[in-house]
């Protein structure tokens, strides 16, 4: 590719990537917080036999937010935030390939002997092995105890770190942890949060009771998203200092405890 066509291009992804992500995440930590602010009004909600409400203030204008779990009817006109996360992943899975399986950034002789092949291989195996493995503990009787599964996570994250780290470069090993988060992060949208919705939109239409415990799985899918999220823009960064993160001699041991800061440091942005 010449290099002016590959600069665009690469110029072009990453635009896209940050404005779609900020849409993204944004419109994530929005909802996530309405609803924690909401649960602290349900007691009082009962007590005056109406739904939770939160007064916001933005733009020299006020509103009032109400949650419905149930509605009796619903508007012809929804606003559904699902195409940030899809282009999102696109624009970030193009700007893989373009850096990593064409650039030339995937390998490291002194890591490892591996073709690009292998690498190429590895580094799409760990996105859809990691996603199915993460799917699979979550679905499994392990999800009901969110402290368990959550420890498990972590544990096959640092595995993974340590694996990825001796067998491609540090940097593509740092980017393609993102990249599952990512991965994750956007599979949890499309295959848990939006089908999950659609069928208590369709129950509501069709005058059926809406099953509240599909509400409950979108809802822990999306909390899921808001604690990969910061790791993961951790791991994003990292490409900008080599030194302190992939070039360092443990290097995957940094990885591990970026993971672990992001995920803590969510967890309080998630309270606040």
């Amino acid at each position: 590719m010449p290099p002016a066509v590959s600069e665009w291009s690469n110029l072009i992804l990453r635009w896209t990537h940050v404005l779609a992500g900020i849409f993204w995440i944004g419109q994530t930590y929005f909802f996530t917080k309405l609803d924690a602010r909401m649960a602290l009004d349900e007691k009082a909600a009962r007590a005056a036999e109406r739904n939770p409400q939160v007064w916001m203030v933005h733009s020299g204008s006020f509103s009032l937010v109400e949650k419905h779990a149930s509605p009796k009817s619903v508007p012809a006109k929804f606003y559904w935030f699902r195409w940030e996360a899809l282009i999102t992943w696109i624009s970030g899975f193009l700007l893989l390939g373009l850096l990593y399986y064409s650039g030339g950034l995937l390998l490291d002789d002194s890591v490892s002997k591996i073709g690009m092949g292998t690498g190429v291989a590895i580094g799409l195996g760990t996105l859809l092995v990691g996603f199915t493995v993460y799917e699979g503990i979550w679905s499994s009787p392990l999800g009901r105890s969110p402290v368990l599964a959550g420890t498990i996570c972590f544990l096959l994250v640092v595995a993974l770190a340590y694996g990825l780290t001796h067998v491609i470069s540090g940097r593509a090993a740092y980017i393609h942890i993102g990249a599952l988060f990512g991965t994750i992060m956007a599979a949890n949208v499309w295959m848990r949060i939006l089908p999950a919705t659609s069928k208590m939109l369709n129950a509501v239409r069709e005058g059926r009771p809406v099953d509240l415990e599909l509400s409950e799985r979108a809802k822990a899918r999306t909390i899921h998203n808001t604690y990969m999220v910061v790791p993961l823009i951790f791991l994003m960064l990292s490409n900008h200092f080599p030194t302190a993160t992939y070039g360092a001699d443990y290097n995957w041991l940094i990885l591990s405890a970026l993971v672990l800061a992001g995920a803590i440091a969510a967890k309080f942005i998630y309270r606040a």
